[in-house]
């Protein structure tokens, strides 16, 4: 199926490439891509909350939690069990979700987009877009041994950004991102740079620039046919994670875009609810270097 949002931005981007996109993306899991998702130790995912609220959470676990069963199914040993998500898949429903499985240490990433729904204590998900993305912005890093000791799980919940979360956000070269279109499924996404690169202009906008990429613009679409979004910043050494939800415009001015090293436009985030969650994710990572591809 040919995504409307994802034509509408690519036609605006001067790109004429048909099939590109969601078009192009296949549902069956190549053995490679099985391949890799089985060594994973953590994957991001998206999807919509009951009141349409779109949100980005992380899982965790050892090598195998994640695995394909045949060549449309993906197995996750694992649940949302604090944050915005938790509970989210245990009615009977499938629900929308978008999967990231990345590997900072080769700076491999993979999407895996579709329905998911429960299954005793993992979720089961049916895969409908299943496909590889370059390594560009991803920073390496690499999963100290061992996990960090279990701890009370402590979660706080606002609708703007707290001091100390502002200082965070400014500070990240990384963070994660989730939209969702009806009737076209969730999707999740990663974004990178040097820190800085996200723009905190006040308690409740964000602003960080859309770099050169593979020009599928699967977010950007998406959030042509609905701006609400869900942003996901770790705490790589501490487990600690801030969920934020809210909506997202482009801004194609050039003028505001060229005042950005390396942006080809603007993304403008506007905060509705903020959950900070401490003891998210039982994984410690070690930072080693920042991709080449980053603009200074």
């Amino acid at each position: 199926m040919r995504h409307p949002g994802e034509l509408a931005v690519q036609h605006r981007a001067g790109l004429d490439a048909d099939g590109w996109g969601s078009a192009g993306a296949k549902a069956a899991i190549p053995a490679v891509a099985a391949g890799f998702l089985a060594r994973q130790r953590m994957v991001v995912i998206g999807a919509a909350d009951g009141d349409g609220a779109v949100w980005a959470g992380a899982l965790a676990g050892p090598e195998g939690f994640v695995r394909a069963e045949g060549d449309r199914e993906v197995r996750i040993d694992a649940v949302p069990e604090s944050g915005p998500l938790a509970g989210l898949f245990d009615g009977d429903e499938d629900r929308d979700l978008g999967m990231l499985a990345i590997e900072p240490s080769t700076r491999r990433r993979m999407r895996v987009n579709g329905t998911a729904r429960r299954t005793g204590s993992g979720l089961a998900v049916r895969t409908e877009q299943v496909y590889a993305n370059c390594p560009k912005y991803i920073q390496t890093r690499t999963v100290d041994a061992g996990e960090a000791p279990a701890g009370s799980v402590a979660s706080r919940a606002s609708d703007r950004l707290r001091a100390g979360q502002a200082e965070w956000v400014a500070a990240a070269d990384t963070f994660f991102i989730a939209t969702r279109a009806d009737g076209l499924g969730a999707d999740a996404s990663h974004r990178g740079g040097n820190p800085g690169f996200v723009a905190v202009a006040d308690d409740r906008t964000l602003v960080w620039p859309d770099y050169a990429g593979n020009s599928m613009y699967m977010t950007l679409g998406n959030l042509e046919l609905d701006p609400r979004c869900g942003l996901l910043f770790l705490d790589w050494e501490r487990g600690r994670a801030l969920h934020l939800t809210g909506t997202a415009r482009t801004d194609w001015d050039p003028g505001r875009a060229a005042a950005v090293p390396g942006a080809q436009r603007l993304v403008a985030f506007t905060l509705e609810r903020a959950v900070e969650v401490d003891g998210a994710l039982p994984l410690r990572w070690t930072f080693e270097h920042y991709s080449k591809f980053n603009p200074a």
